[in-house]
């Protein structure tokens, strides 16, 4: 079950880190968008990042959906785990 929660824990922090990324990249004008790093983290981030921008008003320049996102992925992470250790513990 530890393995389990390693990966778990493991995969939501990689899709934070593609958030983080994402974000950090996006202020560097000199990256072009068809880079292959920037495809890639918009393949992997757009997914999570478009339902919440459709509910998420734009507010002036700025995007708050990553930051909404990651705060959402910390909630399911929570979550998640907490179900993986009942399922281990037997606490159903």
């Amino acid at each position: 079950m530890s393995f389990l929660l390693r990966v778990v824990n493991a995969l939501f922090y990689l899709m934070n880190l593609a958030l983080f990324l994402r974000v950090i990249l996006s202020w560097l004008p000199v990256l072009d968008r068809r880079h292959p790093l920037m495809r890639l983290l918009d393949d992997l981030t757009e997914p999570i990042l478009a339902p919440i921008r459709r509910l998420l008003p734009l507010v002036g320049p700025f995007d708050f959906s990553p930051l909404v996102a990651m705060v959402l992925l910390g909630l399911l992470q929570r979550v998640v785990v907490v179900l993986l250790l009942r399922l281990a513990w037997g606490g159903w």
